[in-house]
């Protein structure tokens, strides 16, 4: 199991940690409930270092980001970011990651801790144009700075003009004493902040300026479990739960980062699934009786027919109810539809709604 460079912080912290894509992770801290409100109204801090880091360069780069992921990676400018999903052949998923273009001839990707093998021989197997590709994974450490008071907070760690920092662009500078540091306005939580890319050997400085930095605006650590709620309640999809090697990106609703202006892997398929109509959508629900939702119970129609699962559930800790997500026949895609969950020998009924389900 994997170490992050701030995993013997994390359990000075008395976090409880658990094996997570093969890292050793915090899940939680003072609990999922405390944390995910501090996101939500104040800032938290996660530590991601697990995710996965690609340099992609030369004059090829473009061309091979083109090829392997399904956004339009050409209306990049520099210090912009982009999500984007990687489909594979067969009309699902290889990975959803986040491109950064620093110039026309070097780009980061950043993917998911899980698949960080199985995506960097992905892409090496597209790579018939030479383009140069370097793994960073094990050389950087990524903390993701989330919540309404980010910008506040950490603004005196760094002469950048955090509140001039948009959504999905990025900056490169000084930032708690590191150099050359990436800060990112991406997050997975929907309430603001920043992912802020250091070397391992700055991360523990680091750390430690933003909890200084942040005292005085209720700053907390943050794990895993929270991250989950947070994303659910935005209604992000997970990786291994609501896309996969199964799931194209049509069905999953991420149709608007499937752009057929190019040729990608796959796209005249996916072209094919956009213009007659997927048989089955990713939907979001609400639970209409006190209940919790959870990944792999089934979604059944009045009469206990299986007609779907859940693929991400749980007790949303700022509206009180159970949600989840999951894949069902197109025909009770729409909102307003009612199908029920399966909750043991429960059956209980669900309303489907639009996402987000947490409006801010």
């Amino acid at each position: 199991m994997k170490n992050t460079a701030l995993t013997s912080t994390h359990i000075e912290l008395g976090a409880k940690m658990v094996p997570f894509a093969g890292y050793n992770m915090p899940v939680s801290y003072d609990g999922v409930n405390i944390e995910h409100e501090t996101v939500r109204k104040a800032v938290g801090v996660f530590d991601v270092s697990h995710m996965g880091e690609f340099l992609i360069t030369g004059e090829n780069a473009l061309a091979l980001i083109q090829k392997i992921s399904s956004n339009d990676a050409s209306k990049l400018t520099d210090g912009k970011a982009q999500y984007s999903c990687m489909p594979n052949n067969e009309g699902g998923i290889v990975d959803d990651l986040i491109i950064y273009r620093f110039n026309e001839e070097k780009y980061l990707l950043v993917v998911n801790a899980s698949n960080i093998e199985k995506d960097w021989n992905w892409i090496s197997q597209h790579n018939t144009m030479d383009a140069t590709m370097r793994d960073l994974s094990d050389e950087y450490s990524l903390l993701a700075i989330q919540g309404p008071k980010a910008a506040e907070a950490m603004q005196s760690l760094t002469d950048v003009d955090l509140k001039e920092i948009k959504f999905y662009t990025f900056e490169v500078a000084p930032f708690g004493g590191a150099e050359n540091v990436i800060i990112s306005a991406t997050g997975y939580t929907g309430s603001g902040g920043f992912e802020i890319y250091v070397k391992n050997d700055d991360a523990q400085r680091v750390w430690d300026r933003v909890f200084e930095a942040g005292a005085d605006y209720g700053i907390k650590p943050v794990g895993l479990a929270a991250r989950d709620t947070l994303r659910l309640e935005m209604g992000f999809c997970l990786y291994g739960n609501d896309i996969d090697d199964t799931t194209s990106p049509i069905e999953a609703g991420l149709g608007w980062i499937t752009k057929f202006t190019k040729d990608f892997v796959n796209s005249e398929a996916l072209k094919e699934q956009k213009e007659n109509g997927p048989a089955r959508k990713l939907i979001g629900f609400e639970l209409n009786e006190r209940g919790i939702p959870r990944q792999g119970y089934d979604i059944v129609d009045d009469n206990g027919k299986v007609i779907g699962n859940v693929t991400s559930g749980t007790m949303s800790p700022s509206l009180e109810k159970g949600i989840g997500m999951g894949y069902v026949p197109v025909e009770l895609a729409k909102p307003g539809s009612r199908i029920n969950i399966q909750i043991r020998k429960k059956t209980l009924p669900a309303t489907v709604v639009k996402m987000p389900f947490y409006k801010g």
